[in-house]
């Protein structure tokens, strides 16, 4: 049973919605024994045929009914195309392309999140200088009343491990902004840095990359990352960085 599951994971992550409920219609009208012949010429391409193949290898070592398969397919396909419309994820690149992928920057990754935000905002980084269009977007932000939070490195005389102060310098440009520091390390954590980059706006969208808040990080740096759209995974981030501010793991400064 296992392998014909796995077969209906595969076509229905493959196909369109029509093109399951036209092979499940064609299932309704055959017979185990004979779907190696008869399925694959409803998919049309030569993957698809394939993955109907393994479908219907799959079938004849069940005593699934073709009724049982052909409703089995529609509920697969009908669950995907729900999970897919609630979450999106789409890469995030900056530096040198190619033109076999295609991919989002990471200044409009993190522009989209930003200029998203309706309530509220959180945003991490290990440093963050020289990224006026970033800083000009928070500003807009908070003028429309979004509540911006922002969880920086500190600098060396204030306990963290940059020579430069950040803190201070985003608190002169986004003066709307609650920015929070990671001071009070205990434990195996007594070294430890700011090293997460992420942002997350509303519980519904959020950036996660390799990317510092820099101009080089935003235009030329090699960068990778991934934008999220819906789904449990913005919420769930959202959840945590409010949790390291209840538990005072990081402080308001």
């Amino acid at each position: 049973m296992e392998e014909l599951l796995d077969a209906i994971a595969a076509l229905v992550s493959l196909v369109s919605p029509e093109k399951v409920r036209a092979v499940a219609a064609r299932v309704r009208l055959t017979d185990a024994n004979k779907a190696a012949a008869v399925l694959p010429s409803v998919v049309g391409t030569p993957v698809a045929s394939i993955v109907v193949e393994q479908l219907a290898t799959a079938w004849q070592n069940t005593k699934v009914s073709s009724g049982e398969l052909a409703s089995m397919l529609i509920a697969a396909s009908h669950v995907y195309a729900k999970a897919a419309s609630e979450q999106s994820t789409e890469l995030v690149w900056t530096g040198p392309t190619t033109p076999f992928v295609s991919a989002r920057r990471t200044e409009q990754a993190l522009l989209q999140v930003i200029n998203s935000a309706e309530q509220s905002l959180f945003i991490t980084s290990f440093v963050a200088y020289d990224v006026s269009t970033v800083v000009k977007a928070l500003n807009v932000a908070t003028a429309r009343g979004v509540s911006i939070t922002m969880l920086l490195e500190s600098s060396q005389n204030h306990g963290g491990s940059i020579n430069i102060d950040v803190i201070g310098k985003m608190r002169d440009l986004v003066p709307g902004a609650q920015i929070y520091a990671w001071r009070n390390k205990t434990g195996e954590f007594v070294d430890g840095r700011v090293h997460a980059k992420v942002a997350v706006a509303d519980s519904r969208f959020c950036f996660i990359t390799s990317a510092n808040l820099t101009g080089y990080a935003m235009e030329r740096n090699m960068e990778a990352g991934v934008l999220i759209s819906g789904g449990s995974i913005p919420k769930l981030l959202t959840d945590h960085l409010g949790s390291l501010v209840s538990t005072k793991i990081i402080a308001l400064v």
